[in-house]
């Protein structure tokens, strides 16, 4: 007999993969599809994707997680009632608005190309490198979407051309998908919500809306942009030639964003994503809290056009689950990224071995975009486990490096420090060993949902809140009451703990300083 329920999807459009699942009530999975996409390297430190493949991805993924849950007994054409989107931040995109043709590949978040004009710019501006952040709460870095938009104008004639004949629209990836998705260049919605928006350097974070004078000094068109909307309401319809036509997308945020309210962060609490890179953010309620140990201001989320809006304030790790891609990739030391938990457990240390994967860079707190990778400390006695062990373990020096930086922050003492309880999720938590080092590096627990992948589920939680399936009250009772976490706590003495964190920060010295090496 078929299942008759009310259901919830969520497009979750990653940096490697795209997914889409299908929620019912009780937020069970009831179908569910992933599919990889192509990444592009053009020049050491460029990373691109293609717009068109990002669609694909998409159409492919909800039809066969339909497929998936019909073929499981439920009726999810009648079921269905709305969608959500989470998405890659930062991710530049400029298309067409006559032809829907994109006028260059995405400009990925970790792509660094943009360095030359964050110096000149830091150089010319009056505030330096925090020219902005009073406005936007975030410095001048090859991050954000801003600066990948100014390359594009100065550097690829179709952008020029389009911008010139009125013919060119901005936005990062959800937009791009909003505006495909609800009709493309038949009537589709040109949106962005205020997550997105408040990591180009664009948006004041008081008004919630496009800043004019920044505008002005980027010399940026204000008609490109997409109008800002929250991540809980109406945005609109999925138009025809997409597998679920008619149905509604009602909530939309970046993808760190969607995990603070996946994972039901209240004022006060944070969770660590660890995927490509590692994301920590920390909801400081209404309260817009400036940095001054080298984090983002940033939003948490607003679930509602009335909604009060909540901030946050988060460390940007750029390298974390990346680290383990290259190992298997470009060094063939493991052949999956699931080896390495194996390979790293053969060996209780790192023999002193310690690895950086300042890749592009290092983000927060460092923010040197002049560091470079390094591993440190080899001698005749390392063995690949050694340097696999070293991996993991830069992923949780990254993680307490932003946490100690939040903690001076928000003002909180060394009492509440040994009390904090570190939510986790993204797909490397399912490593044990990680988690396990992870408390170890912190000296205070770490919890690990049953469903790690909070991501998507916080874009439904957004959605399904927009037209009546949830409560605001019933996501946030979610969090207390967790289906069966695990706690991982420290087992480090402290006197070793506090060594090792010497002998990290000394790593993290020796990345400075590199970027102009010969080839």
């Amino acid at each position: 007999m078929s299942k008759e329920e009310v259901f919830v999807g969520s497009i979750d459009q990653g940096t490697t993969s795209t997914r889409f699942l299908i929620y019912d009530r009780s937020t069970r999975i009831i179908g569910s599809h992933q599919v990889e996409f192509t990444q592009f390297y053009p020049e050491a430190g460029w990373v691109e994707h293609d717009p068109m493949e990002i669609l694909e991805s998409v159409k492919v993924c909800i039809a066969k997680a339909l497929d998936k849950a019909t073929a499981n007994g439920y009726n999810v054409d009648k079921g269905l009632k709305t969608i959500g989107v989470t998405n890659q931040r930062e991710t530049t995109l400029l298309w067409s608005k006559s032809t829907g043709c994109p006028l260059y590949n995405a400009i990925v978040w970790m792509d660094a190309r943009t360095s030359s004009i964050c110096s000149k710019l830091e150089k010319e501006l009056p505030g330096g490198r925090n020219h902005f952040v009073e406005t936007c709460g975030l410095p001048i870095s090859t991050y954000f979407s801003a600066l990948k938009l100014l390359w594009l104008m100065e550097n690829v004639d179709a952008v020029k051309d389009a911008i010139k004949n009125g013919d060119a629209l901005f936005g990062t990836v959800d937009t791009w998908l909003l505006w495909n998705l609800t009709g493309g260049v038949i009537g589709g919605v040109h949106a962005t919500d205020v997550s997105n928006a408040s990591r180009t350097m664009l948006m004041d974070l008081k008004t919630l809306d496009w800043h004019e004078a920044t505008l002005k000094t980027f010399g940026i068109p204000a008609e490109i942009l997409p109008k800002i909307v929250s991540n809980s309401e109406v945005i609109g319809q999925i138009a025809p030639g997409w597998p679920i036509a008619g149905i509604s997308i009602s909530g939309c945020l970046g993808d760190q964003h969607a995990a603070t309210l996946g994972q039901a962060c209240r004022k006060g609490e944070a969770k660590s994503t660890y995927g490509t890179g590692a994301f920590i953010v920390l909801n400081t309620g209404q309260d817009i809290i400036r940095s001054k140990h080298g984090l983002l201001t940033t939003l948490a989320f607003k679930l509602g056009p009335k909604a009060p809006t909540n901030y946050a304030l988060e460390g940007s790790i750029a390298i974390a689950g990346a680290a383990v891609q290259w190992l298997r990739d470009g060094l063939g030391l493991i052949s999956s990224a699931s080896e390495i938990e194996d390979l790293a457990s053969q060996v209780d240390s790192t023999g002193g071995v310690y690895f950086v994967p300042a890749f592009n860079g290092l983000f927060a707190p460092w923010w040197r975009e002049d560091a470079r990778g390094v591993c440190i400390g080899i001698t005749r006695f390392t063995s690949k486990a050694h340097i696999a062990r070293a991996v993991l373990e830069s992923m949780c020096f990254q993680v307490k490096d932003v946490l100690d930086s939040m903690h001076k922050d928000s003002h909180s003492g060394d009492e509440k420090e040994k009390d904090f309880l570190l939510r986790v999720d993204g797909g490397a938590t399912v490593n044990n060993l990680l988690m396990q080092i992870q408390a170890d590096v912190l000296g205070s627990p770490v919890l690990r949902p049953a469903d790690i992948e909070t991501t998507a589920l916080g874009a439904a939680y957004a959605a399904g809140l927009a037209v009546g399936i949830w409560k605001e009250e019933d996501i946030f009772a979610s969090g207390e009451k967790a289906k069966s976490p695990t706690i991982f706590r420290p087992v480090l003495s402290e006197e070793l703990r506090k060594k090792k964190v010497e002998s990290w920060c000394k790593a993290v010295t020796r990345t400075f300083d590199l970027a102009d090496l010969s080839l």
